[in-house]
């Protein structure tokens, strides 16, 4: 039997991690759901590793918050494998370059993705954007992508487009 293909997946919050909150009417971080929809997932061939680092919204983040992603990402690295990092989609390309420019010589490929909808809403967006990141880790060459709606982006050639809720090409 061939050795499963280990990944690690980094878990920052994001509306992927979003929950509805009755005290207040809202959608909030509160605490993280990726394990359960892990759970739920098919991944043959594939041992995912979670590594919670913090719950926010990405409009929260702050560049301190940022460093702790490039930390958690350098730790690791240190038994090399592809990272597959969830994260809010409002901040993900801020992240994402800040990553790059920090990380200049990788050897695997680091992924972030997200959802447009919270994880167990109707119609969310989240489990296809997992799936695809993970299936995504195994292919895409060595650097930082964003891997959202069926689509697969370098870091320094996307953008949000918020009228479509979606990552488009941008071109430099």
């Amino acid at each position: 039997m061939a050795a499963k293909q280990r990944i690690y997946l980094l878990s920052t919050g994001g509306t992927i991690e979003k929950v509805y909150s009755e005290q207040t009417g809202r959608v909030v971080n509160v605490e993280t759901k990726i394990e359960r929809y892990l759970r739920e997932l098919r991944l043959p061939g594939a041992d995912v590793r979670v590594c919670h680092v913090m719950n926010k919204d990405s409009l929260d983040m702050t560049d301190e918050d940022r460093e702790q992603v490039y930390l958690s990402v350098i730790a690791a690295l240190e038994d090399p494998a592809p990272i597959v990092i969830s994260h809010g989609t409002d901040t993900m390309v801020e992240t994402g370059l800040y990553l790059q420019a920090r990380l200049p010589a990788l050897t695997v490929p680091v992924i972030l993705t997200g959802a447009m909808t919270p994880l167990g809403f109707e119609g969310t967006d989240g489990p296809q954007n997992l799936t695809e990141s993970l299936f995504g880790a195994r292919l895409l060459p060595p650097g930082i992508h964003v891997v959202m709606h069926n689509q697969a982006f370098p870091i320094s050639n996307v953008r949000k487009d918020r009228e479509l809720a979606q990552f488009v090409w941008k071109e430099n």
